[in-house]
């Protein structure tokens, strides 16, 4: 008898840790740090808010709601719909089927035309035309590409004005080279190397020339982080 008294409270404690979506029960520190940063969210202290998050997401990095709300974050605060993309997505990977499943595909057609939209400089641009786009800018790449190893080729004719070879070599070495790896984004790259995901567009700017698509990072690509 007793062993079916418990049974019940046994089965809501299951439930409960299904419902959350996390790789573990939420620990003390999680559900305060969450709770902390509800706070600073609704007090519209956004940057302190997905610090928070984040922090969480550092206990149990598989929790779908926290994704989530640090989607909503980025999307709808900051204006930034790369790593709004990049949260949506791991809520539909860990959650495929859960409550905002369905908002979670519009919001991301949504962000990936504000996305395309951004890195072409239009206000308003289509995909098939930032596509287009795209292909042109590939091509230009690729014609500089060609004249500067025709001009590699040609004698050394540097003028005596140009930058000093030490300069030229404190700029290397003031950079390092990463090797995109499964699973990479450029907001997880800026986090493994800036503990903090904002700054993903210093990395794109470093890297213009090799990036085609900053959704699409190529496994085993070289990238300088600056």
């Amino acid at each position: 008898m007793r062993l079916a008294d418990k049974f019940p409270l046994g089965l809501s404690i299951l439930l409960v840790f299904l419902l959350t979506g996390c790789d573990r029960m939420m620990t003390p520190r999680h559900a305060q740090l969450v709770k902390d940063a509800d706070k600073k969210s609704a007090q519209e202290d956004f940057l302190r808010a997905i610090n928070l998050y984040e922090a969480a997401l550092d206990d149990s990095p598989r929790c779908a709601e926290i994704h989530y709300k640090l989607a909503l974050l980025y999307d709808d605060k900051m204006n930034d719909p790369l790593n709004a993309l990049h949260h949506f997505k791991r809520y539909l990977t860990l959650s495929p089927n859960g409550s905002h499943a369905n908002d979670v595909k519009n919001f991301m057609k949504r962000d990936e035309i504000a996305l395309l939209t951004s890195l072409s400089g239009d206000s308003v641009v289509t995909r098939a035309e930032a596509a287009r786009l795209r292909n042109e800018n590939l091509n230009l790449r690729k014609e500089l590409e060609d004249r500067s190893l025709k001009v590699r080729s040609a004698p050394d004719q540097t003028q005596s004005g140009g930058p000093p070879p030490e300069k030229t070599t404190a700029e290397k070495s003031s950079s390092r080279v990463y090797v995109v790896q499964t699973g990479d984004t450029l907001v997880s790259i800026s986090r493994k190397f800036y503990k903090s995901p904002a700054r993903w567009k210093k990395i794109l700017n470093a890297n213009k020339k090799s990036i085609d698509d900053p959704e699409k990072l190529r496994i085993g690509q070289r990238l300088i982080i600056p």
